[in-house]
């Protein structure tokens, strides 16, 4: 039914005016009601509270205005909440404004009636009230529909500034500030994710979004051209390896790279480091699983160039093997590139085969990589690559 198709009944030019004067009462009258039956009501600041009492008499004089304009449809209602105090519909939830719209039209119902002249305006009062509270209420979830649109396009353009400034490296107070406004804790550890976006139609963004929502976990989107970069709030070294698959059906085709785990937003860079660099080293492992660490693709972010990577194998794999005595290296090294036969590793060696197991069950134990297994051979064959490189002293391959 639209707005104007039926009228309200005949008031009296004196029953409107004895209303208008009344219209103080009326507030005030909406305002006790508001704070007995809300209990939150009475913990709004004062200007929160003078800006609920502005928008009653507002509406209250819009009542008796539209009460004289017969036939015409309902209107002003919204003026009412554009003169409130710009912070009024953040502090207050929709449903909680519906609900003071709820008490004001049950004070109006109590108050208006024994103003009427007779019971042909008692019913007339009684049936605009109900009315003109139903398009308050219609004007309030308009103002807010409007208040979320433009508040959803300021919050992505703050969310895309937070995670430009933490790719970019810039984690000063203004990030900080810009993160707080969204909900984020910047004292909060997190890791950074990096893919690209999806772009078979899906909304990836809003996919990472829905399974951190019902995980209960924050992030933080953004979609830099080629790449889709996710902040995630985790616990303290402890990354979530089950939300982080589950996230990374929100990214396109391809690999998706998993940062370390960052202390909390000012230092975030390093893990948005770390992934970005894993991003352009994972072409390289093919089959590399999906989400990758970072630190899983140490190998091929060395050879790409990264130099955190290749001081980070040099400091996983050389420092401790060097520090556990020359043997150990040179075992390594001629077990690895003697194709790693145990037997023909002893022999080159002059050693017992139950001495090249234990060394090479030292230098897991060193490093956390087995020499045994495909991948961590790799990883710590590269080392010791780069050791050389680098120019460490590494013990003779030689016996």
């Amino acid at each position: 039914m639209s707005k104007g198709g039926h009228q309200p009944g005949v008031v009296s030019a004196g029953t409107r005016r004895r209303i208008e004067l009344a219209a103080g009462d009326l507030a005030a009258a909406c305002l006790v009601a508001m704070e007995e039956h809300q209990p939150w009501f009475a913990r709004l600041s004062a200007e929160q509270r003078a800006g609920v009492a502005i928008v009653t008499q507002t509406g209250v004089a819009n009542f008796v205005a539209w009460l004289g304009e017969r036939g015409e449809t309902i209107r002003l209602t919204a003026e009412a909440f554009r003169i409130a105090p710009r912070d009024l519909a953040r502090r207050l939830s929709l449903r909680q404004t519906v609900d003071l719209v709820r008490i004001a039209t049950d004070v109006f119902e109590r108050h208006l009636p024994p103003l009427a002249a007779d019971e042909t305006e008692r019913r007339a009062l009684v049936e605009s009230t109900l009315r003109f509270g139903r398009e308050i209420a219609f004007a309030a979830a308009t103002v807010y529909a409007g208040a979320a649109e433009t508040r959803g396009a300021w919050d992505a353009r703050q969310e895309a500034l937070v995670v430009d400034g933490v790719v970019r490296g810039e984690a000063d107070d203004e990030l900080v500030s810009r993160a707080s406004t969204l909900g984020w804790d910047p004292a909060a550890a997190l890791l950074v994710m990096a893919g690209t976006p999806a772009v078979d139609g899906r909304e990836g963004p809003g996919e990472v979004r829905l399974e951190a929502g019902q995980a209960g976990r924050s992030v933080l989107v953004g979609v830099q051209g080629s790449r889709l970069i996710v902040l995630v709030a985790q616990e303290p070294s402890c990354p979530d390896a089950a939300l982080l698959t589950r996230l990374a059906r929100g990214f396109g085709p391809g690999p998706v790279v998993v940062g370390p785990v960052a202390p909390d937003l000012a230092a975030a860079h390093t893990s948005a480091r770390a992934a970005l660099a894993g991003l352009r080293a994972a072409p390289g492992w093919p089959d590399a699983p999906r989400p990758v660490a970072a630190d899983d693709l140490l190998p091929e972010r060395a050879l790409s160039g990264d130099a955190t990577a290749r001081q980070h194998l040099i400091d996983a794999v050389i420092t401790p093997l060097l520090a556990g005595g020359g043997e150990l290296l040179r075992t390594l090294a001629t077990y690895l590139e003697g194709g790693a036969a145990l037997e023909a590793c002893a022999r080159a060696l002059f050693v017992h085969p139950n001495t090249v197991r234990y060394r090479l069950r030292r230098v897991s134990e060193l490093t956390g990589r087995a020499p045994t297994d495909p991948r961590d051979a790799l990883v710590l064959r590269v080392a010791l690559v780069l050791g050389r490189i680098g120019g460490d002293a590494l013990p003779s391959d030689k016996a």
